[in-house]
């Protein structure tokens, strides 16, 4: 067991109190004191760090962020509002990338209990099963017992009695939006390229995508709808297989607008025009929707805000729990237009 502060004011024959003044030469002490501390210091091999400090302070000025994807721009964006708001009240960000695994997550929550962080903020979607639900409100409920606020970002709380405020993303409602600007300008046959199963996001989204069909009397061509991850990658592939298997579409709407930019890829390899022979829409309004030609229509999630409003409620009062929606946007561009006449 690490030795602990108590234990060298002991040895010392000082209070800890004491013992904290002569390790942090912030207020004046006796001589004759300030050796017999530094000798249990040396005796009892005790070691001064951020934890150490954390236990006297009751702060440790640190905010654990913990990604899905560290290299997608849509957490880095979420990050940088995080950062910039921490740093303004002198607080250390420490980004962690889980890759979406939740073994990996959970081994970062515990790495921030350790180290008494401030605050945990967990950014992006999370598994909808039940035992990662009943794990997850486990560790929520022990960073809480060492004084660590959480904060869900992008995603909802695993459960009624976990702790945590929560800053939630209206995916279902900028999903009805975009489905409801390509219907809008005929589009029904429309091939969507989601997300991963079973990922709090996905569903999200294409329960928006979903319903906007139900409610204007268009039923969903599930052979054209196509799950994968939200990678250019997935984007490539999904279009090249419709195509390859002959399905019939005038519009492709895409999980966010890393995987439009795949998708538009695909069309152009195959000799399709966007938006003359295929209409194409996306989420998120990453930079990457400008830097498509045409110019990509999405839905904008002000993503800076969104980490910028975690750090409020990581830092705000504690009960009852809070749960803001960040509102989205449509933004119409030059990438949708009326399908062709066939």
């Amino acid at each position: 067991m690490p030795v602990t502060l108590v234990e060298v004011a002991a040895r010392a024959g000082v209070s800890p109190a004491t013992v904290s003044r002569v390790l942090n030469g912030n207020y004046p002490v006796a001589e004759s004191t300030r050796q017999r501390v530094e000798q249990a210091v040396r005796e009892l091999d005790y070691v001064v760090n951020a934890h150490a400090r954390a236990l006297l302070h009751s702060t440790s000025g640190i905010v654990g962020v913990v990604l899905n994807d560290a290299s997608d721009p849509f957490f880095a964006g979420i990050a940088r509002g995080i950062q910039g708001a921490a740093a303004e009240t002198s607080r250390l960000s420490v980004i962690c990338n889980s890759e979406g695994d939740p073994t990996q997550e959970f081994a970062f929550l515990e790495l921030m209990r350790g180290h008494r962080a401030d605050a945990v903020i967990l950014v992006g979607a999370a598994p909808e099963d039940e035992e990662y639900l009943a794990e997850a409100t486990i560790r929520a409920k022990g960073l809480r017992s060492t004084g660590t606020r959480l904060v869900l970002c992008g995603r909802p709380s695993p459960g009624d009695d976990a702790p945590g405020d929560v800053v939630q993303i209206d995916n279902e409602g900028g999903s009805a939006a975009i489905t409801r600007h390509l219907l809008e300008l005929g589009h029904r046959r429309i091939a969507y390229i989601t997300g991963p199963d079973h990922r709090t996001t996905t569903t999200a989204r294409l329960a928006g995508f979903r319903t906007t069909l139900a409610n204007a009397g268009v039923e969903p061509v599930e052979n054209l709808i196509v799950h994968g991850d939200f990678s250019r990658q997935a984007g490539r592939e999904a279009v090249t297989r419709l195509l390859a298997e002959g399905r019939e579409f005038t519009a492709v709407l895409a999980a966010n607008d890393l995987v439009a930019a795949g998708a538009a890829h695909a069309l152009r390899t195959a000799g399709l025009r966007v938006p003359d022979d295929v209409s194409l829409a996306g989420y998120d309004n990453l930079p990457t929707a400008v830097d498509l030609w045409p110019n990509l229509t999405t839905v904008h999630v002000p993503l800076e805000e969104i980490g910028r409003k975690a750090i409020e409620l990581a830092f705000g009062p504690a009960e009852p729990r809070t749960v803001v929606t960040v509102p989205t946007a449509l933004v119409v561009r030059e990438s949708t237009a009326a399908p062709a006449p066939r």
